[in-house]
């Protein structure tokens, strides 16, 4: 097993795409990124606490290949968006790769170069050392799935999950 932690704007997204795929045993919303304690929700919609709303991703990649986990990381937002992904604005919504050693480090840079020779544009996403992971409040984890109803499921969330179902078919959970 191995855990990948990443952000690319609203972690509900990143949670609700992750969970449609073979391979992902865990899917884990959080913050990491800043340098405050135990941040909580509100205050790292502030803003000010430097953390970033994260995914730690935990897959068997006898099932799904390290590189397909990463390449649908670039492919659920727009890494050229620098802090922000669509309408949500701010720090904690930037791209970025947080690694926990050298080779997750090599490893997110060679997905980031994948991911320039698709996307026009300069690719902003952060390659960033991994400090402490929080665990995001208990409702935000799943947070899809318990509200398919919801707004922005309906709007922003939902699109990602039906375009990594369409262009990751071949490693999508049958519904």
């Amino acid at each position: 097993m191995r855990t990948f932690v990443v952000a690319g704007g609203c972690f509900w997204c990143l949670d609700a795409v992750y969970r449609t795929l073979q391979g992902v045993k865990d899917v884990v919303s959080g913050y990491t990124g800043g340098a405050t304690a135990e941040p909580s929700y509100e205050a790292v919609c502030t803003g000010l606490t430097g953390h970033a709303e994260a995914v730690a991703v935990t897959f068997d990649e006898t099932v799904i290949p390290e590189s397909v986990i990463l390449d649908v990381f670039f492919t659920l937002h727009d890494p050229r968006q620098l802090n922000r992904q669509g309408n949500d604005v701010g720090t904690q919504y930037r791209s970025a790769m947080f690694y926990a050693d050298e080779q997750q480090k090599a490893e997110f840079e060679a997905a980031r170069d994948r991911a320039a020779e698709i996307w026009e544009g300069d690719i902003v996403t952060t390659i960033e050392p991994l400090g402490v992971y929080w665990r995001a409040e208990e409702y935000h984890q799943d947070f899809f799935a318990k509200n398919p109803g919801q707004g922005y499921c309906l709007a922003v969330a939902l699109p990602k999950v039906n375009k990594v179902r369409k262009s990751y078919a071949q490693y999508v959970l049958a519904s």
